[in-house]
């Protein structure tokens, strides 16, 4: 098994660190965003967000994995 590259390790910790420590940022009631309060808002957008990013992190590591099969004569 290989390490994952520094960028889909960067695209994976995107999520962690929007819904973690960013708290005192986005601690707040107002404004109402779509009727709902921004922190509400703000952690419902990272539910959908967060899915884009593990596939961004793994479009980044196929072409890699790609390239060590065919590196080592697997034919597929």
């Amino acid at each position: 098994m290989k390490r994952p590259s520094l960028g889909a390790l960067l695209l994976g910790l995107i999520p962690f660190v929007a819904t973690c420590f960013t708290v005192p940022l986005w601690d707040r009631v107002h404004p109402m965003i779509l009727g709902l309060p921004f922190n509400f808002f703000w952690l419902i957008a990272w539910l959908f967000l967060s899915p884009l990013c593990m596939w961004g992190a793994y479009r980044l590591e196929v072409p890699r994995s790609g390239a060590d099969r065919r590196d080592e004569g697997d034919v597929r």
